[in-house]
């Protein structure tokens, strides 16, 4: 790893009709939405793959139609992740590795598998589940990292099972969901939902200046080190100052960084990333 790793800031999907109006330059055709896309951000999250599984030629389509560098992110699906029991999801998660993914190549970014809000932590069912993300797939590394989205989550325990499989947690800075800070992987997942309608970039520029510090201290090795319990919300003050579960970061280390704005106004999404990845510049 590089002495500071990658940062990486993008958006939710590609295809947003609103964004014809913000984003997209006027009667650009859809079908060059995603080039347009990769070339103001770098990286995105796809949703689509969430809600149906994608063809192998989606995914090197993708792969072709996106500058060199360029990241993708994947929500995994459904099928797998809402569930009562987590554990019986081996079926599904392999369906979806297998389903053409690696043809992304080295645009392959982490797999996201985002949990109900209403699933709560139950230790030996989440602990099986994670034994169940597989480390690789025909010789190539998956990163994966969990999105936990109910406060039962929001322990030291699973801080520890994160960490024993080098599996990242969202850090969500959302109105409605838990902030789990802790790094817990060799790369960290920000999903930042609070996007305004009234602000010209989403974000305040408060805001996405604190955010770019945030970004750069985990690329660097420093991360967070604030004490608390955790909880809804990003922590006031500056860094470190988010709240961790389990103390301090016991393997300080440079990580690479990936940011989407999701959610909150999402028509303003494109305008918080440009603006994120102009204060990293």
């Amino acid at each position: 790893m590089a002495p500071n790793a990658p940062i990486r800031v993008g958006i939710g999907g590609w295809t947003f009709p609103p964004w014809r109006e913000t984003f997209y330059p006027p009667k650009l055709p859809h079908a060059q939405e995603l080039a347009y896309a990769a070339r103001h951000l770098t990286a995105i999250e796809v949703n689509g793959t969430f809600y149906r599984t994608q063809s192998p030629d989606s995914f090197a389509r993708w792969h072709d139609e996106t500058p060199d560098g360029f990241v993708f992110a994947l929500k995994a699906p459904r099928y797998a992740v809402n569930r009562r029991v987590l554990a019986e999801a081996g079926p599904s998660i392999e369906r979806f590795v297998a389903s053409g993914l690696l043809r992304l190549g080295d645009k392959l970014g982490p797999i996201n598998w985002q949990l109900a809000p209403t699933k709560r932590y139950e230790p030996e069912d989440f602990a099986a589940f994670l034994d169940l993300l597989p480390p690789s797939h025909e010789g190539v590394r998956l990163r994966h990292v969990v999105e936990l989205r109910h406060e039962s989550f929001l322990c030291a325990e699973v801080v520890a099972a994160l960490r024993a499989r080098n599996i990242a947690a969202v850090l969500a800075d959302s109105d409605t969901h838990p902030l789990l800070a802790d790094p817990t992987a060799d790369f960290v997942y920000c999903r930042l939902q609070r996007s305004r309608e009234g602000e010209p970039t989403g974000y305040p520029a408060a805001e996405l200046d604190l955010w770019a510090q945030r970004l750069r201290a985990f690329a660097a090795g420093k991360g967070a080190a604030g004490k608390g319990t955790g909880g809804k919300g990003t922590a006031s003050g500056t860094l470190p100052d988010l709240p961790l579960l389990a103390g301090p970061d016991p393997k300080p280390a440079p990580r690479e960084v990936f940011a989407f704005f999701i959610n909150g106004h999402k028509p303003k999404a494109p305008a918080a990333a440009m603006a994120l990845i102009e204060r990293l510049r």
